[in-house]
């Protein structure tokens, strides 16, 4: 008598001799079903010469025929047996192909079955692994002959050795063993790529990974890792010795493994996967509803394509590593010329770039990091040195320059480098905003302080307590604003808008504008009492024309900025380019010169050519250029020495021009007269030139 077992969507065809067959969960059934709605010992089959009789045993969730329960029934041809989710139908040798195809028309998917005889080999047919049909038998206990199994066997070792993909030539060694044993599921344990990397030889089953699993139907298998017995695999792949169990939940070799009962496991075969000697991996076959589902020549044959699994792997691993040695060759040629490439144009500006960090090394920056501001010149030295004795203290100060000059970066230096920072830096600039919308941002409002005023919100001040508030263009502030706002500092306190309370605030005022606030104060559009409060220590920022010697140095600096930016090596700025940069006056300061740099790094490529620059800065007429004496700028040698000697000439020439009258001659280079001395005594022109102080040339 055969039965047919169709249990969570697996079908097995199962065949007996005995008089009595009981199912249940239980390790002792004849057959054992693994549903939770299954008992231990569920029902009991009777074969008798009239008939098959099924007996409920007391099961739980009872027994039912044809969808009724029962507690003893003889059952017909077509009757359907369940037991808890599992269906059951009984075929004798005329009904089998009946009640196969009745189990398949009922919705479970299904396997080729198997006839006995050998003349109907070429009718159980299963196609697996892309390697076409082969006569194998499935899950039925069907045997087919020895030569049949190794004519199949050099069918699958063929296409093994032709299969050069790894992932597709894993999926055909585990299909090919399901079908060679007869195996309800195939597993494929490698170490992990990490593992297998550190150490070849494998021996800790805790490194080993379910890499592929497969059913009898040739379908992955979901969660692969708690569908098998780590245990039995650990055992075969410590001690490199093959594992065939015919009933596994009764072999005293996996009493103590928790996981053979927990999988109801019988039939087990497990064999290594050996390369050169070496154990790295191991194939795992099982079948959970029959017992002795394997034998001694189906271990025989697993062993065989176990073997030649191996070699297949090892061929495709060498193909697999060839193949990336010579991309990487490929790649590294390709860098390797790209690597030339970048060394020729960095030998060709190697001279340029030693220049500026040799002069970057000869200034001295100041005892605190200052590393955001790039500057080297004589004026910048002296903004540095003035920023070590502002920043200890905690007093405000007014930061003046024209714009574009960076005051908010000397106001976040200032911050980074006191005993506030880590505190708020809160920045506001005043000439962006209207009044009503200044005070609101400053002071902070309540809910319903005015129309739109949907929730209280604190006001910059407020935010910035314990921290730095930087208000940028302060000059800009209207009388009413600069009124509430010197309160404010007077008091130490701030009321927002709406609210009746004051809050206590300690912040260091930094403020910032581009006008003369001194000036603004004497003809009344400051107020001098808050001119007072904010200018107790005072920065003047020198604009970029004052400055020359630095233009390089932020030149290379916002060029290699922007090509970061972009993702992008930065281009190389020639002599004749870095000169135009030096001679145009730049109204607009170093914001001009970031967006030229900007501007240059999208249009050019490797170099920076003289007509990509802009047409005002290439061929416009600076002041220093547009006058009929002005002196030339002879490029060549080193750049220092060709801006020094384009100085030293203007400054003689605008001397000669104002009869050695420092006042005019620094007016007419667009300086002040301070800078003028500075450049003097720099340059020792103040013997050679004749300049006197009072306008007059000096007498001999």
């Amino acid at each position: 008598m055969k039965l047919t077992v169709v249990e969570e969507g697996n079908r097995t065809v199962l065949a007996f001799d005995r008089q009595k067959i009981r199912l249940g969960r239980a390790i002792d059934n004849d057959v054992r079903l693994s549903g939770k709605l299954v008992s231990r010992h569920h029902c009991e089959l009777e074969v008798e010469e009239r008939g098959v009789w099924v007996v409920d045993l007391s099961s739980a969730n009872g027994t039912l025929v044809n969808g009724q329960k029962i507690q003893r029934q003889q059952l017909d041809e077509n009757d359907e047996l369940s037991v808890g989710g599992a269906r059951i139908r009984i075929a004798n040798e005329a009904n089998e192909a009946n009640a196969a195809d009745a189990v398949e028309a009922s919705g479970a998917d299904s396997a080729t079955l198997a006839a006995d005889d050998e003349s109907q080999i070429d009718d159980r047919t299963v196609a697996f692994g892309g390697i076409g049909s082969v006569g194998l038998s499935t899950l039925d206990g069907g045997e087919l002959p020895t030569s049949g199994k190794f004519s199949a066997l050099g069918t699958i070792t063929r296409a093994l050795l032709t299969e050069t993909d790894e992932t597709r030539l894993l999926r055909l060694i585990v299909d090919s063993a399901v079908s060679l044993s007869g195996a309800e599921r195939g597993f494929l344990l490698l170490p992990s790529r990490d593992a297998g990397a550190a150490n070849p030889i494998v021996r800790d089953p805790s490194l080993l990974k379910v890499r592929l699993a497969r059913s009898f139907e040739g379908a992955d298998i979901p969660i692969p890792a708690s569908r098998l017995s780590m245990g039995i695999a650990g055992q075969v792949l410590a001690k490199g010795r093959p594992v065939l169990s015919v009933d596994a939940g009764r072999d005293d070799r996996f009493a103590a493994m928790a996981s053979v009962e927990d999988l109801r496991l019988r039939s087990v075969l497990s064999v290594s996967i050996e390369i050169e000697s070496r154990v790295v991996g191991v194939l795992y076959l099982d079948n959970r509803l029959q017992e002795g589902a394997f034998s001694e020549n189906e271990l025989d044959l697993v062993e065989l394509l176990a073997g030649q699994a191996a070699i297949a792997i090892r061929n495709a691993r060498q193909l697999a590593e060839l193949r990336r040695q010579n991309e990487q060759l490929s790649q590294s040629s390709s860098r390797i010329e790209s690597l030339n490439q970048q060394l020729g144009r960095k030998i060709r500006d190697r001279d340029s770039e030693l220049a500026v960090v040799r002069a970057a090394l000869e200034r001295e920056r100041g005892r605190f990091d200052y590393s955001s501001m790039v500057g080297a010149s004589d004026g910048m030295r002296e903004v540095f040195q003035q920023l070590d004795r502002i920043v200890a203290c905690e007093l405000p100060v007014l930061i003046q320059g024209q714009s574009g000059t960076g005051k908010e970066l000397i106001a976040r230096a200032i911050h980074r480098n006191g005993a506030r920072n880590g505190k708020p830096f809160v920045s506001l600039n005043c000439a962006a905003l209207p009044d009503s919308l200044l005070e609101s941002e400053l002071f902070g409002h309540t809910r319903g302080a005015f129309t739109g005023a949907t929730r209280s919100k604190k006001g910059l001040i407020e935010q910035a307590s314990g921290g730095t508030l930087f208000l940028d263009e302060i000059g800009d502030m209207s009388p009413e604003m600069q009124k509430k706002f010197l309160r404010v500092l007077q008091e130490g306190e701030v009321m927002p808008l709406g609210s009746d309370g004051r809050i206590a605030v300690d912040i260091r005022l930094l403020a910032a504008s581009n006008r003369d606030l001194e000036q603004m104060s004497r003809e009344g559009e400051f107020r001098e009492d808050l001119f007072y409060r904010v200018n107790v220590l005072k920065v003047d920022l020198p604009a970029l024309c004052d400055r020359r010697d630095d233009i390089p140095l932020l030149a290379e600096a916002l060029l290699a900025r922007a090509a970061r930016e972009m993702g992008r090596e930065p281009p190389f700025l020639p002599h004749e380019v870095l000169a135009a940069l030096v001679s145009y006056d730049w109204p607009g300061n170093v914001r001009e010169l970031e967006n030229e740099m900007r501007r240059l790094i999208v249009l050019a490529e490797d170099v920076v050519t003289l007509e990509l620059v802009s047409t005002n800065i290439s061929e416009g007429a600076p002041a220093l250029r547009s006058r009929n004496t002005a002196p030339t700028l002879e490029v060549g040698g080193d750049l220092r020495t060709a801006v020094s000697r384009f100085e030293c000439e203007a400054i003689n020439a605008a001397l000669g021009r104002s009869g050695g009258n420092k006042s005019r001659a620094a007016s007419e280079l667009g300086i002040s007269r301070f800078a003028l001395q500075r450049k003097l005594d720099k340059y020792g022109l103040s013997d050679e030139s004749g300049a006197s102080e009072d306008g007059g040339k000096a007498s001999g």
